[in-house]
Order: C-alpha cells, then structure tokens, then sequence
C-alpha cells in the first residue's frame, strides 16, 4: 500500500494532549506581548522536550498559524452546538459573543500572524470562509424562526463587529462589541406581523 492509500492514523492522547497544551501555551505567550518567545521556551513551559514540539509544529510559523486555526475551529465548532441547545435567536447572539472573543484573539496574535513567511491572505480568505457559513446556517435557523427579518445579511453583522474591534481596540472595547451584539440582534428582528 502506498503512503497516499494508507489510512491516516489518529494521534495518540498523549500526542493530542501535548498539542493542544503547546498551543494553550503559546496563545499565553502571545496575548502576554511574547511574539517573539523562543520556541523551546514555550517547549519548557508546556512541560515538554523541544523535539516533541518540533514533531508538532516544524517551524514558528507553523506553531501561530496552528494557534489562529485553534482559535477559528474553536469558534466554527461553537456553532452546530450552540445550535442544538439554544433557540435559533439566542444560539445567533451567543455565537456572536464569540466572534468578538475571536477578534480578540485574533487581535493579540496580529504581530506573530503578520510575520508569516507566506503572509496571511490564504490563512484569512480560509477564515472568512468558515465564518461566513457557521454566521449563514445560524441566520438561516433565526429566519425560519420568524425572529430575525430575512432581509438582513450575515455577513452585515459580522463586518459591524470587525468594525467595532478596529474603531475601539482599546481597552474594554469587548464590553461594547459584547453590548453591540444585543443591538444588532434587536435591529435585526422581523417586524411583528
């Protein structure tokens, strides 16, 4: 069988666990001001030798790009459950929060992400993306529901709360994008019949 043909093996736990962990450690890093923290220092803080994060992530590159991909998974994967323990209206604004804690973080991690080798425009286009459909199909649910006009776009609601992180990243700017998403959902109601 060929390598191509072979099925592709699950990670260990303790594999996945150790992943996971250096990317928990690195996201710290990074939202600490450490963009440029050495390798095998986040390596000593996830409790792990610098060849097992190299077995993970070949370069530093690797590593912020698979931090900002944790971080749009995390959101991506917030959807379909949100969905399935909420109203379509409220699992809409709960998700929304979210994006505002991933603009946040995606905020904190711009410096390392600007200093790919390949640039961010493909890491970027995958993003909007993925975005685009989990905000769609939990639109698509709040419509059918009758509580959101079917008049309004996705994608309006989250270029306002982009807006909003690139207007006011100071500080507490979260509080107000958190408090703009009960405003776009109330703007976004379907008008009573």
């Amino acid at each position: 069988m060929t390598d191509e043909k072979k099925p592709r093996r699950r990670p260990r736990s303790d594999g996945q666990r150790n992943r996971e962990n250096l990317l928990k450690v690195a996201k710290a890093a990074f939202t600490a001001g450490e963009v440029d923290i050495p390798l095998d220092e986040v390596a000593r803080r996830a409790g792990v030798g610098i060849g097992t994060l190299y077995r993970h992530f070949p370069n530093r590159d690797a590593l912020i790009e698979a931090v900002y991909r944790a971080e749009l998974d995390s959101l991506a994967d917030a959807a379909p459950i949100l969905a399935a323990q909420h109203p379509p209206v409220e699992a809409l604004r709960a998700w929304m929060r979210l994006f505002v804690d991933y603009i946040a973080a995606k905020l904190v991690i711009a410096p390392a992400l600007n200093g790919l080798a390949g640039g961010t425009g493909a890491l970027y286009a995958q993003s909007g993306t993925v975005l685009q459909d989990a905000i769609e199909k939990l639109m698509a649910a709040a419509v059918a529901s009758g509580d959101i006009s079917a008049d309004i776009e996705p994608v309006d609601l989250l270029r306002a709360l982009a807006g909003v992180s690139n207007y006011a990243a100071g500080p507490g700017w979260e509080t107000s994008a958190k408090r703009l998403v009960d405003i776009l959902i109330a703007g976004s109601r379907a008008p009573a019949s």
